[in-house]
């Protein structure tokens, strides 16, 4: 079967971290941009981080910058999001895609482009 699997998610105090795992089964990531994605209740999704399918490019939303941390490990098969420094306001819903490209320094971070596969997401809740 073909997917993505989101872990790491849970309940964490503000100024907290977590580290969010998205780990792919049945296809190599080796040729994926992969996207984090957040959506919090009543908003629309938006993107949080990306990172090219060579590693070497990545971007991340103003409201993360200098917190969090986007990472892949080909040889897990799994791309990481470390966040840090957490807020109330990162409470949400998130997620990962995968988007396919020949391109190794394109990097996907709006969840309208047509990516081949997301994952069911993971929950972060920040809140004392």
């Amino acid at each position: 079967q073909l997917q993505l699997v989101e872990s790491g998610g849970g309940l964490v105090q503000p100024g907290g971290s977590l580290r969010l795992s998205c780990a792919a089964s049945g296809f190599t990531l080796d040729y994926y941009t992969i996207g984090w994605f957040r959506q919090a209740p009543g908003k629309e999704r938006e993107g949080v981080s990306c990172i090219s399918s060579s590693g070497g490019r990545t971007n991340y939303a103003d409201s993360v910058k200098g917190r969090f941390t986007i990472s892949r490990d080909n040889a897990k098969n799994t791309v990481y999001l470390q966040m840090n420094s957490l807020k109330p306001e990162d409470t949400a819903i998130y997620y990962c895609a995968a988007s396919r490209t020949s391109v190794q320094h394109m990097c996907v971070m709006t969840p309208y482009y047509p990516s081949n596969y997301w994952g069911q997401g993971t929950q972060v809740t920040v809140s004392s």
